[in-house]
């Protein structure tokens, strides 16, 4: 049997003093991300959504803000699915009230995909007292901190985006 995990068990595995605050920021990042899965794993089950409706009305809704027509082949290459995917998605969304499907006002052959009101209201309902406390707390930040935070929240991500590019990952070979 193992005794008290040491800082030589712990999942960084650096145990000098001069690395403990590096640890302890990204223990820090990995609790909210967790919090945060779980947040929207709650929203989800709240609005009766998947995770690909859910991804789709925030992007339609955050597009018609910024006055954005959107397409199904503009929402497709967003969630990184098929069409025959986005039409299934599509028509479910349609289906619950929460798209339309509306002619392109820039082309008549072509539809884009409109949010209702009545989804904005739900999302706006669902999310809005949580996006009230997150916005409280980034409030409270001095222009020092959210420069800091903003600065590495920004490194953090790409950091992140570069593993993708830089490792290929190969699956291991099936024995046979």
């Amino acid at each position: 049997m193992r005794g008290p995990a040491s800082a030589s068990d712990h999942y960084w595995y650096e145990d000098d003093a001069a690395r403990a605050r590096t640890v302890e920021v990204l223990e820090a990042l990995r609790a909210y991300r967790s919090a945060e899965a779980a947040m929207r794993r709650r929203t989800r089950e709240a609005m009766g959504m998947g995770e690909n409706d859910l991804l789709a009305l925030r992007y339609l809704l955050r597009s018609q803000g910024q006055g954005v027509a959107v397409s199904p082949k503009d929402l497709a290459r967003y969630l990184g699915i098929s069409s025959a995917s986005t039409t299934v998605l599509i028509d479910r969304l349609e289906k619950s009230g929460h798209v339309e499907r509306r002619p392109s006002p820039t082309d008549r052959r072509a539809l884009i995909i409109v949010p209702t009101g009545a989804s904005d209201a739900e999302v706006r309902a669902t999310l809005g007292e949580m996006h009230s406390r997150m916005f409280e707390v980034a409030k409270d930040l001095d222009a020092g901190q959210a420069g800091a935070v903003t600065a590495f929240l920004t490194a953090m991500r790409e950091a992140v985006d570069r593993i993708d590019a830089e490792h290929e990952v190969v699956p291991p070979a099936i024995a046979e």
